[in-house]
């Protein structure tokens, strides 16, 4: 393939291969001098350190005072304590157990049928990680469909009942909340339970809680008699945890091998645990990121995976590395406003929509390209002589990898052999670890996440506003205007004006629209 010049000294120099399980990683289009190394020498060594008492059992989350523990679930050996290990390798055999029961009849619906469906009911990473593996690695014709409530919003919640139908009585309902008062997720499972109730169904006997101990899930799952209960530790994070009981149960539901999925993240851990900077796929990913953004994350990562089935990898990463990287404060208080924005979709889609700002636009951004050697399971068929599909697709990546370099844009680019089980849990591992690296090589704490937790806050704030709102709206008269309803209750009158404007578009109050703009609106009760 033409270029205006040679790169093939460079892709010598830094191509990493690993034979044994089928990956590779060419960083040699990125625009790093080799004294990256060596000037980022003492921060690559203080990022394996921390890695090392990390995956030993340091309290790595000082804000919740509690250890970071992903790695342990796909190698219990890992974990600090016998206990810990023998409750890692239950829950995992609890989950697999589970699941073969409800395949062969031996758990059955309330009305003696098998169960066909899985509905998940979990937000964030108790969602995306079971929908990841559900898009990426089920089979073609899985044992039981699946479906998500994965949001409060209430239309994408009755478009999934309605495409159940009346197999809501032969689906089985996990509901996934380590708290167990996350609301958007206790709205879900109100939802369902709803949906069930309205074929007649008793909820209880179709509901499975993965929680924490004596949670406010656990215990209403013990008070109402689910059908069973799986554990969620406090030492996993949401956005680590496809690889607990909260991916596990899901994904063995839907027949995949959640061994193998363990296994190619455990193979990655290993290959990434101790090799040196220059032969770490995990610390490579790191410094590219960190030479690219320049340390403070000056360039956005674009996921370009050329495989259909991995559409929604870079949606996982988006939360993976913005809820981890995206702080304000580095561990030593000073605010430094750190993050990588991520996006993406699939190859070659993305050349028929934003690839074209990527080759001649701001350039302002490093692209990821997954490439994947084995284009299809069955023997297909040319669509030209001499060609195939899968010869066009990947003609497109090296095109455009060709394209971008030529242009100046920088690109990692990562081979696996085939999308399955092991290859999956080997990219959620690499990644996974590259964070932790890159979280010491900026000096932030990637396991907390406080800007989630202002957002929750200004909700419920913003909820209870709202019921006095409705409280303080006459019931006959002219109405009320923003700025009467805000006097009345010592709140913003904008506040004052949305709040009663969303109860006015749901049937709870009525507007006359004011010819003055908002502030003459007048509000009243329905």
């Amino acid at each position: 393939m033409s270029s205006t010049h040679s790169h093939w000294d460079r892709f010598q120099k830094f191509f990493v291969r690993y034979p044994e399980i089928d990956f590779s990683m060419d960083i040699s289009r990125m625009a790093f001098e080799e004294e990256l190394f060596e000037q980022q020498g003492a921060s690559i060594e203080k990022a394996f350190a921390a890695m090392k008492e990390l995956e030993a059992g340091a309290i790595a989350n000082p804000d919740e005072g509690r250890m970071v523990g992903h790695y342990w679930l796909r190698d219990s050996s890992l974990a600090p304590t016998g206990e810990l290990k023998a409750e890692i390798d239950e829950t995992l055999e609890a989950t697999l157990n589970f699941a073969a029961e409800v395949h062969a009849g031996k758990v059955l619906a309330a009305n003696g049928q098998k169960f066909t469906r899985v509905l998940v009911v979990g937000i964030g990473g108790s969602a995306l990680g079971p929908q990841l593996v559900a898009q990426a690695i089920t089979p073609a014709n899985p044992p039981m469909a699946i479906d998500f409530f994965d949001n409060t919003d209430p239309d994408g919640m009755d478009r999934v009942v309605a495409q159940i139908g009346a197999e809501i009585t032969t689906t089985l309902t996990l509901v996934i909340s380590k708290s167990g008062g996350t609301k958007e997720t206790r709205n879900g499972m109100l939802e369902a339970k709803a949906a069930y109730e309205a074929q007649g169904a008793d909820f209880a006997k179709h509901a499975v809680a993965v929680t924490g101990l004596d949670s406010e899930l656990d215990k209403l799952a013990v008070a109402q008699g689910w059908l069973a209960r799986f554990p969620m530790w406090d030492w996993v994070g949401g956005r680590t945890s496809v690889m607990s009981a909260v991916g596990t149960l899901a994904a063995a539901l839907q027949g995949v091998d959640v061994r193998q999925f363990l296994a190619g993240a455990a193979a990655m851990d290993a290959e990434t645990r101790s090799r040196p900077a220059k032969e770490n796929a995990a610390m490579l990913m790191a410094l590219m990121w960190y030479s690219a953004g320049k340390g403070k994350g000056a360039k956005d990562m674009v996921v370009l995976p050329y495989k259909d089935r991995l559409v929604l990898f870079s949606k996982y990463l988006q939360q993976l590395v913005m809820e981890s990287l995206g702080k304000e404060h580095d561990l030593d208080g000073a605010v430094v406003n750190q993050g990588i924005a991520v996006y993406g979709n699939k190859g070659s889609t993305d050349q028929h929509a934003y690839v074209q700002q990527l080759r001649d636009g701001v350039n302002n951004f490093f692209a990821i390209f997954i490439q994947v050697a084995k284009a299809r399971d069955t023997a297909g068929f040319e669509v030209e002589p001499g060609y195939t599909s899968g010869d066009y697709l990947q003609g497109f990546l090296r095109g455009t990898r060709t394209a971008l370099a030529d242009k100046g844009r920088e690109s990692i680019t990562l081979s696996i052999g085939e999308v399955n089980a092991f290859s999956l849990g080997m990219l959620v591992g690499l990644f996974e670890r590259a964070v932790g690296f890159y979280a010491t090589l900026v000096n932030v704490n990637a396991y907390h996440q406080p800007g989630v937790e202002a957002g929750k806050k200004a909700a419920t704030d913003f909820l209870k506003q709202m019921g006095q709102v409705l409280g303080a709206l006459p019931g006959s008269g002219d109405g009320a205007t923003a700025d009467e309803i805000a006097a009345k209750l010592g709140i913003d009158a904008e506040d004052a004006w949305h709040m009663a404007g969303h109860l006015a578009a749901n049937g709870k109050a009525k507007v006359s629209l004011g010819t003055q703009g908002p502030a003459s609106d007048r509000f009243m009760l329905a």
